[in-house]
């Protein structure tokens, strides 16, 4: 099958935005190259394993592509590109001097070349990501989450992923309930349930992210205790409220909520998240950048959350909330 891979040359601070957009117009897949140099600094605190060659890419600047069905309008996405692109300082965002470009490839060029960069790598002292093409010997006590992530986010090597990985491993308790919106390959549901949840509901509003996540739950042999849905939060209140509604696995009110979101959709739904929230529950937010910082945390305490901690990993901050346990109770 032929694809049209669409390349966005822009700052390393707006690729989240730019990967988003992408997304938005209808790319099945994003892929991003960020400069690598001899002086940029790779964290090996917890033994990471780092197989990415140098390349050219200016330092500050990353490569973000998209990949959309033969029959797209490439000329009218563009376009629309460009002007998300030129709005982004409204956001906050700055995508420098960005370039937009397209062109043909075949499938296997752009799905499977990848995967030679991405090793196994520990995000925390007990999580280790392990691609499936590739043989590990773990430690007795480590915590293994096999990954192929096929077309979706989230192979835990960006600086959000493992931010939020981390930052669950410290506020999952035994046997809790636990919804992951926008669960892309679904590491964050699987690492859930590896650091003791009993059951997950995974959402995501991306059919490609979620036949990647159910994919990865089978993978994981946790397909018994994680539901993948296509869908967003509201959808899931929605359907908690009916009578014999559609969700199996977990219902609301539950002990934890974990995003790892844009900013600007986090701040969409802070409300639903705290609906959601049993008394006394955790709402791990995560994927915000250092410019929305205070934006989120104005948000979240307007709707009535507590900020118990602010975990950070270069420029990304994810956020611990706690709903407080007098309400509804």
């Amino acid at each position: 099958m032929r694809w049209f891979e669409m390349t966005v040359f822009a700052t390393e601070p707006s690729q989240e935005m730019v990967a988003y957009y992408l997304t938005e117009l209808g790319a099945a897949g994003v892929s991003i190259e960020e400069s690598w140099s001899p002086d940029k600094p790779r964290d090996t605190s917890l033994g990471q394993w780092y197989d990415k060659p140098l390349n050219d890419i200016p330092a500050g600047y990353a490569y973000i592509k998209g990949y959309f069905s033969e029959d797209a309008d490439m000329e009218l996405i563009s376009s629309e590109m460009i002007e998300h692109l030129k709005g982004l300082p409204e956001f906050g965002y700055d995508a420098g001097d960005y370039k937009v470009s397209y062109d043909a490839v075949d499938e296997e060029d752009w799905a499977h070349a990848w995967k030679k960069y991405f090793k196994p790598i520990a995000v925390s002292e007990r999580l280790t990501i392990k691609p499936t093409w590739e043989e590990y010997e773990a430690r007795p006590d480590e915590l293994i989450i096999e990954l192929d992530p096929g077309m979706a986010f989230g192979t835990g090597t960006h600086p959000t992923t493992a931010l939020c990985l981390r930052t669950l491993e410290g506020a999952i308790n035994p046997g809790d309930n636990v919804i992951d919106v926008g669960t892309g390959s679904g590491i964050l549901a699987i690492g859930a349930i590896k650091l003791g949840a009993d059951r997950v509901l995974a959402l995501d509003l991306d059919p490609v992210a979620v036949s990647s996540a159910t994919e990865n739950v089978k993978l994981n042999g946790l397909s018994d205790r994680i539901e993948v849905r296509l869908s967003d939060l509201l959808g899931v209140l929605q359907d908690s409220a009916k009578e014999g509604g559609e969700v199996r696995s977990v219902r609301p009110p539950v002990d934890l909520v974990v995003a790892n979101i844009l900013a600007e959709i986090i701040l969409l739904f802070i409300g639903d998240v705290y609906d959601v929230l049993k008394p006394g529950g955790i709402y791990i937010a995560s994927g915000i950048y250092k410019n929305k910082e205070d934006d989120v945390a104005a948000a979240l305490q307007a709707a009535g959350f507590e900020i118990i901690d602010r975990v950070r990993q270069e420029d990304w901050i994810a956020f611990v909330s706690g709903k407080p346990k007098g309400d509804g109770e």
